[in-house]
């Protein structure tokens, strides 16, 4: 499906992320992976990917820090020529009630999740408006459609996703690019096995289990294919019907 495109994904050394990468470098495209710390955390992904017939190489990148997101992204370009796809996926939380919560608690969060979006939208909206195609995923989140107690920092910064990709796509729109956001909920990721054996929170989902990671990163695929050409703006929910 994704033969011939170049796909870059933030946060993609583990979780959801990796799901993703794995998943469209299985359909045919050729990876970059960006991630906070040291390369060497990308092997199994790097490894799952090899003898696939396709390219994928780890790139160390603070997301926050708009400066080392334009060297690694101009980086990126060197090595694979071209960008076609961008799925904006690194996230991080700082949990606590809003009486408690820490300046530099909200600060971080928004920088990474938010910002970190802006900062990489940055790198290849002038490519994708040159070329007049593209695709952009931005991961979002239940949390920031409906809020969420002891995630104030979390939640503004994943409703203001909401605000940017819609905002992207109306200004990218008539230059063939799609910018669309994905909201998951309870996903099963090494972040969240404590939740699923937790019955009180399952059975409030009406789905009645957690979703898989899998299932996220075939949403993703299917937005960054040419199935998707026509949907932009759009915030698709991926959570068993709990934020209904």
């Amino acid at each position: 499906m994704l033969k011939g495109k170049t796909a870059v994904v933030t946060g993609g050394y583990q979780g959801i992320g990796m799901e993703i990468a794995k998943k469209l470098g299985e359909n045919g495209a050729d990876i970059a992976v960006l991630d906070i710390g040291g390369t060497e955390k990308a092997g199994e992904l790097l490894d799952s990917l090899s003898g696939r017939g396709v390219t994928a190489r780890a790139y160390s990148c603070d997301i926050s820090d708009f400066g080392k997101t334009q060297e690694v992204f101009a980086e990126i370009v060197r090595d694979f020529g071209h960008i076609d796809i961008l799925v904006n996926n690194a996230g991080i939380t700082r949990d606590k009630l809003l009486l408690g919560m820490k300046e530099a608690d909200f600060d971080s969060v928004i920088s990474v999740n938010l910002k970190g979006v802006f900062n990489a939208i940055k790198q290849v909206y002038p490519l994708f408006a040159k070329q007049k195609s593209g695709k952009i995923v931005n991961l979002s989140s239940v949390s920031g459609l409906m809020g969420n107690a002891g995630q104030v920092n979390y939640s503004a910064s994943k409703a203001g996703i909401v605000g940017l990709t819609k905002s992207v796509a109306k200004e990218l729109a008539s230059r063939g690019v799609c910018c669309n956001a994905i909201a998951p909920g309870f996903i099963k990721t090494a972040m969240t096995t404590r939740f699923a054996e937790d019955e009180k929170l399952l059975d409030s989902l009406p789905m009645k289990r957690m979703g898989e990671a899998e299932e996220v990163a075939e949403l993703v695929l299917f937005l960054c294919s040419d199935k998707s050409n026509y949907i932009t703006g759009e915030v698709i929910r991926i959570d068993g019907g709990l934020a209904m």
